[in-house]
């Protein structure tokens, strides 16, 4: 059965984590002297208090994890961190109720980018760095970060790494898990550090510089201004696309080209090349479609659209003009983006280029034994084989995806949304993009006008959808609950 003792303690020692990093923001308050010091010493008290509670009822436990415990842990532990980080909206009071902050919260941990506070710009510095410190801490995963801090704290971290990673393919970098990690999370601190400098040097103040820099490379997408509009300058804008570029890539495809100096190995991947030449075509036709529909020249069409492709593919979900003025065929377009993503091993959500390409070979692969039936067609990705058991994962997990957006739509039109923004508000979720038409959820729309009732379903929903909804779906399965 589940081992709750290591699950406790586990979970305990996480909130030491979060704790910390709650402590952080009263850096930020200290800097600008607003009154929100208190939010956040009385919030890391009761996050430290919580651990301590939960390393105690974890006393004494065993450090291996089973298969099953793996998938607990996991699902529980960004339930947890979303309970415990909320507490800061509560005690300050912005978003006013348990719903809207717990919304908040899960959209900041699983990189969603949605948010129900309509006025950003009200909030203090420490609650805008707290948020963007959210997205960055979820942005390569919560239990993935604390395998690269605290390797000894989680035994059998092969079994959680597998149950929190996205994309149905393992790749490493070293024979250790832990110094894997290591090395993928200082990529992660790298390039959030490049980008920040780049923002500042270009001319956007300090604490802007670091929250952009911070939900830019996490592919969150949440903005301390009001909308996610970004508001900068085109040089700006061109070093936002890069970033958001760069973090759609496999990070370990990112340290094999970098750190190792293969660069060869990231022209020759697969996944790569399909993400590039999605990110190219979906660009070229929006930019048609702007100058000839409505009149922009060409930079700027280049820019608008780049900038938003790159971001709807990368999950990311921050803009630089309302596409929700474009031409509705753009809106299609951006929703294919939406639902694809970019590359698995990455901070970015939606279903994945490896998985999209994966299809298209299985697609190819029926063509042509329509014609030729005998034939023996593999389906290689990489160069490797793809085993049958792994098409059969791939089949069930695409049909699943697609019905989890279908009720998930029907859903928001049974409660008298718009279609448009029912299939805008199932995409954000489960792909985790946060994004819609414009600067909210779709036309004259806010996620603040949902109800209490559909910000839980939708806080459930980025969770399914940042864990690729097996992970989760599973703890409510009879079988995951038998003794054998």
């Amino acid at each position: 059965m589940i081992n709750w003792k290591i699950i406790s303690k586990i979970l305990g020692q996480l909130l030491f984590i979060e704790a910390f990093f709650m402590a952080l923001c009263l850096v930020m308050t200290a800097v600008y002297g607003e009154n929100d010091m208190l939010v956040f010493v009385v919030s890391t008290a009761v996050t430290a208090a919580g651990g301590t509670l939960l390393r105690y009822l974890g006393h004494g436990a065993e450090n291996s994890l089973s298969r099953r415990d793996a998938y607990v842990v996991v699902t529980l532990t960004w339930v947890v961190f979303s309970l415990f980080g909320m507490l800061p909206f509560l005690i300050q009071g912005t978003p006013g109720n348990i719903a809207d902050a717990y919304f908040e919260t899960m959209s900041g941990f699983t990189t969603t980018g949605a948010t129900v506070i309509d006025d950003v710009e009200s909030l203090t510095h420490g609650l805008l760095f707290w948020r963007s410190l959210m997205q960055w801490i979820g942005g390569l995963g919560i239990v993935f970060f604390t395998v690269a801090l605290l390797p000894s704290l989680v035994g059998g971290s092969v079994k959680v790494f597998a149950a929190e990673a996205t994309g149905p393919m393992r790749s490493k970098m070293h024979p250790r898990l832990s110094t894997s990690a290591k090395w993928i999370w200082s990529i992660y601190l790298l390039l959030t550090l490049a980008c920040g400098l780049s923002f500042w040097a270009c001319g956007m103040d300090w604490f802007d510089a670091t929250n952009y820099s911070m939900t830019t490379t996490a592919t969150g997408g949440f903005s301390t201004h009001n909308g996610s509009v970004f508001l900068a300058s085109p040089t700006i804008e061109y070093l936002s696309i890069l970033f958001q570029f760069l973090a759609g890539i496999n990070f370990t495809l990112l340290y094999m080209s970098f750190f190792k100096l293969r660069v060869g190995s990231l022209l020759r991947n697969s996944e790569f090349k399909l993400y590039v030449l999605t990110i190219v075509m979906a660009t070229a036709w929006i930019m048609v479609l702007l100058m000839t529909r409505m009149g922009y020249d060409v930079e700027a069409a280049l820019r608008s659209a780049l900038f938003q492709v790159v971001s709807f593919i990368t999950t990311t979900g921050l803009s630089n003009t309302d596409a929700g003025l474009w031409p509705q065929v753009t809106w299609v377009i951006l929703g294919v983006l939406m639902f694809m993503g970019a590359c698995a091993g990455s901070t970015t959500g939606g279903f994945k280029s490896i998985r999209m390409l994966m299809l298209l070979r299985v697609l190819r692969n029926e063509f042509h034994h329509i014609l030729h039936p005998n034939a023996v067609l593999p389906v290689r990705v990489g160069g490797q084989n793809i085993p049958q058991s792994r098409l059969v994962t791939l089949l069930a997990f695409f049909t699943l995806y697609i019905i989890m957006l279908l009720l998930t739509a029907v859903v928001m039109v049974l409660q008298g949304i718009d279609i448009t923004n029912a299939m805008t508000i199932a995409l954000s979720l489960v792909c985790n993009v946060g994004a819609g038409l414009d600067t909210n959820i779709g036309p004259q729309m806010s996620w603040a006008d949902l109800g209490d009732g559909l910000k839980w379903l939708c806080s459930f929903l980025m969770l399914v959808g940042r864990l690729e909804i097996v992970a989760v779906l599973v703890l409510f399965t009879r079988s995951f609950w038998k003794r054998n």
